[in-house]
């Protein structure tokens, strides 16, 4: 693990509770697609985030951070944030980064600013193996919660194997996608899905809910399956 010094070069309120923030280090870094780095607040308080830059960016990293008057762990981060404009981190840190080595369809799940580690995963598979068949989950409460959506299915238009189902559990009138559960969806959709390698990111209690009906009802592989809140429950 290495620990660094970073200027924060920019931040932007993507949604009033997400906020973009993009970060400069002091020194070169290295991490895999799908790792996360903790924010250093003192020499015992250390804060996850999953980074949605990819390993190939070598000149910035970027985090979406989800911060409210309801989440003040995060928003202890943001507040240092804004006010200093320079953070430390200890950079990388899990086990949930792509498997580079497969070419297995590959099924990206992600709930609310969870989308930043599956940002990471997808863009670099892309370059790595474009040809591979990818489906993307992506769930919020809202339609707004997913902030980045219109960049996501541009992707679409030059990937024809990368296929996008947003999900929603309040949806407005107008809304063109899927209502409920962003777990229910994946079961809806796959019979099966023992020939998938599946990435996840959310809370921990939907982590434990996906692993336990992914291996027990639809066949995953335990071992092609990989979340790092998996780790914690």
């Amino acid at each position: 693990m290495t620990i660094l010094s970073c200027k924060v070069t920019s931040v932007d309120a993507i949604t009033d509770t997400v906020y973009r923030v993009r970060l400069v280090p002091e020194a070169d870094f290295s991490f895999r697609a799908g790792q996360y780095l903790m924010v250093v607040m003192d020499e015992r308080d250390k804060r996850p985030f999953s980074m949605a830059s990819t390993p190939d960016q070598h000149d910035y990293i970027e985090l979406h951070i989800g911060a409210s008057e309801l989440n003040l762990y995060a928003m202890a981060v943001m507040d240092r944030i804004l006010k200093d404009r320079e953070i430390v981190i200890d950079i990388p840190h899990g086990d949930a980064w792509l498997r580079e080595d497969d070419d297995r369809p590959m099924i990206l799940i992600a709930g609310g600013t969870g989308f930043s580690y599956v940002r990471s995963i997808l863009l670099t598979s892309l370059a790595q193996n474009p040809d591979r068949d990818i489906t993307i989950y992506w769930g919020g409460r809202e339609e707004k919660h997913l902030y980045d959506l219109a960049e996501l299915e541009a992707l679409t238009v030059t990937h024809k194997n990368l296929r996008i189902v947003p999900v929603v559990e309040q949806p407005e009138e107008d809304w063109r996608g899927r209502t409920g559960t962003v777990l229910a969806a994946v079961l809806q959709d796959y019979g099966s899905l023992a020939d998938q390698d599946i990435y996840i990111a959310g809370r921990f209690e939907m982590a434990k809910i996906a692993r336990d009906l992914f291996c027990n009802e639809r066949g995953a592989r335990a071992d092609r399956l990989f979340g790092d809140a998996f780790a914690f429950i």
